[in-house]
């Protein structure tokens, strides 16, 4: 997707205007102040608020005597929420108005490819913790980066999973109307037709409705043996109950984004049962994890894959800062050659910003988290 010409117009003169934001060490007047390292979040909406608690959480650890260093890192969040273009303004704002270091971002492709413009020209690191849209990279831009597997890798998993080891050959792919969920769509048949496997039957449903009945009996019509949804965690949330709550127990497939506790407190594994998703980490089945129960006991519930993906997206920034040398115009390289062991599993880079590897399937098994064999 393209920036429209009016808004990268505007960000060109403004870049122009303003100049390339100022070096650290420009910044610092006084030996003995403590330099604040600015980090941007921008997040898509209220329902991505876990986001910033994962990136805080991060934020707070790397603090901890950081400032006796001489140095301590800020977060500054900006919601994308609004018309059109909002996402654009502000990570400008960021950029040129708070001078920060980089921006991680939050929020579904759509308004990264804006992000991903503004960064671009303003040569400051983007890093992707939620969007897995792969044209993001296809740009090759250098300061580009993500730390979620993108829709091209989370749909070979599952063209194995589904075709090859279990065997369903009568498929059925369902989306909601967001742009994310057309984009996994069609990176799941675009693998699928290239394993030659028979395409699956395709179906849409309006996020809007409590009731997805027109298309469950499209379903049951097809005599449909296997499911794969692609949407958000309320509207898959939503679509599981329902075929559940009218005994259809057909294995259902889903992306890591469909498994995420933000939905709230109707969240239960057990309303999930016979769903496989793309593993967002081993977190969620490892109780010791630190992360996990740290969320749990400052915001009293469990965190879901928006605050994981959030949580090591800034660790690796705040990493990649600390081994540059504090010195902003080496983190992009930085960045680019890390290697860093997170909760949601090892993450690098190949050379257009993707991460390398999906971590596999888990499945919700009595109720219960089950990690799926390779």
């Amino acid at each position: 997707m393209k920036i429209s010409s009016t808004l990268f117009f505007a960000c060109l003169l403004y870049t122009q205007m303003v100049g390339i934001p100022r070096d650290m060490e420009a910044d610092q007047n006084s030996k003995n102040s403590v330099k604040r390292i600015k980090i941007g979040l921008l997040i898509q909406d209220s329902l991505f608020r876990d986001a910033q608690k994962g990136a805080e959480i991060a934020i707070q650890k790397a603090n901890e005597g950081s400032a006796a260093m001489g140095y301590t890192f800020e977060l500054l969040t900006r919601s994308m929420a609004g018309s059109w273009g909002t996402g654009s303004k502000k990570a400008v704002d960021l950029i040129f108005e708070e001078d920060v270091w980089t921006i991680l971002g939050s929020h579904d492709g759509r308004n990264a490819h804006l992000v991903e413009q503004v960064t671009a020209k303003s040569q400051i690191v983007f890093l992707s913790a939620w969007a897995s849209d792969p044209t993001l990279s296809q740009a090759f831009v250098p300061w580009y980066f993500s730390c979620v597997p993108n829709d091209l890798q989370q749909a070979d998993l599952l063209v194995q999973e589904i075709y090859s080891k279990r065997k369903i050959s009568k498929v059925a792919i369902v989306s909601d109307n967001g742009y994310d969920s057309d984009m996994a769509m069609k990176c799941f048949l675009k693998k699928t037709i290239h394993s030659g496997k028979l395409a699956p039957i395709q179906l849409t449903v309006d996020n809007s409705l409590n009731n997805f009945q027109v298309v469950i009996d499209k379903i049951k019509q097809a005599d449909i043996k296997g499911i794969v949804f692609c949407g958000s965690s309320l509207s898959a949330l939503k679509f599981v109950q329902q075929i559940r709550q009218l005994k259809m127990n057909q294995p259902v497939f889903c992306s890591f984004s469909c498994m995420d506790q933000s939905v709230g407190p109707e969240f239960k594994l057990g309303d999930y049962e016979n769903v496989i998703f793309v593993s967002p980490g081993n977190w969620m089945v490892n109780k010791d994890v630190a992360f996990r129960n740290e969320f749990l006991k400052k915001y009293k519930k469990n965190p879901g894959s928006i605050a994981a993906f959030a949580f090591d997206g800034m660790n690796m920034i705040i990493e990649a800062i600390k081994n540059s040398g504090f010195d902003r115009t080496k983190l992009q390289k930085v960045l680019s050659k890390s290697q860093y062991q997170g909760i949601t599993g090892t993450i690098r880079f190949d050379q257009r910003g993707n991460r390398r590897d999906a971590n596999g399937l888990i499945e919700i098994h009595n109720g219960k988290l089950k990690q799926i064999e390779n």
